[in-house]
């Protein structure tokens, strides 16, 4: 049985992993079988312990900080933002949010958001969904 901090934990993890567009395997060979396929999904689908250690080390290679990868038990469930959603869309508020983040946080050569980005964009697709809904 998963518990809800696993299948936190795993969601975050998956999320990192995905927004960098890689696949498991593509971790896999990236790691030099450091991280095997087979493992990496057990983590992600909050099946299997990540040890500190290695929780760190998979911050690293995805140039996240560990804490960002942490479920925020304060803030309850973190939003799940679905990127093949996003990229679906043509032109919708939460592709132009995205945009407008990546504009003025162009410092970074990051292709992230902000955990803090993550309830509004969260919001904006809820919201979408809903009036989409509504239409019809």
């Amino acid at each position: 049985m998963v518990d809800r901090f696993s299948a936190a934990l795993g969601g975050r993890l998956r999320a990192a992993r995905r927004q960098r567009g890689w696949s498991l395997s593509d971790v896999e060979s990236i790691t030099d079988g450091e991280f095997k396929a087979s493992v990496v999904g057990a983590y992600e689908r909050g099946e299997r312990a990540i040890s500190v250690q290695r929780l760190v080390r998979v911050a690293d290679l995805y140039n996240m900080a560990p804490a960002d990868l942490l479920p925020n038990p304060k803030l309850g469930e973190a939003p799940v933002i679905d990127i093949d959603r996003l990229d679906a869309g043509s032109g919708d508020l939460a592709e132009k949010y995205v945009a407008a983040i990546h504009l003025l946080r162009s410092e970074s050569s990051s292709p992230e958001i902000r955990v803090s980005d993550q309830a509004i964009l969260s919001s904006l697709l809820e919201s979408q969904s809903t009036m989409v809904a509504g239409e019809n």
